[in-house]
């Protein structure tokens, strides 16, 4: 197999799927590594309020924010604040949502390994989880 090298530009970003997000959401790809390697990651911008549906991945996600400010929550949990520079590993199977504050855009890498399936899509994130009081 030859060296993958992806060129600035070639690949333009999509919106984020309504079944899949709240609000304006703009994904670019990174990577979608061949086999045997299954690392798949996405360059996530989110607009003020933007967010992902509740969801899990098979073996985990990892978060790099890049800019802005940013929430993250586990199922039954309050969220918690995520900024520039923050990374956040969330367990395989663990269902979560993220995206940006209300006020504020927030732009991220996601990174999962994906061998064994997709990403599961679940529903929406209510107002009520989206509106709750971050934890400290």
């Amino acid at each position: 197999m030859s060296l993958i090298i992806h060129r600035n530009g070639d690949r333009p970003g999509v919106s984020g799927p309504a079944n899949s997000f709240t609000g304006t959401v703009l994904i670019s790809p990174v990577i979608s590594a061949p086999a045997p390697a299954s690392l798949r990651s996405v360059d996530v911008t989110f607009a003020p309020g933007a967010r992902t549906f509740w969801h899990h991945h098979p073996v985990g996600q990892t978060l790099r924010v890049l800019s802005g400010t940013g929430l993250i929550a586990l199922r039954g949990e309050a969220p918690h604040y995520i900024r520039a520079g923050d990374t956040v590993f969330i367990p395989p199977h663990v269902e979560h949502w993220h995206g940006a504050t209300p006020t504020t855009a927030m732009n991220h890498i996601a990174m999962q390994e994906e061998p064994d399936g997709e990403t599961v899509w679940l529903e929406a994130v209510t107002e009520d989880d989206f509106n709750r009081t971050p934890a400290a």
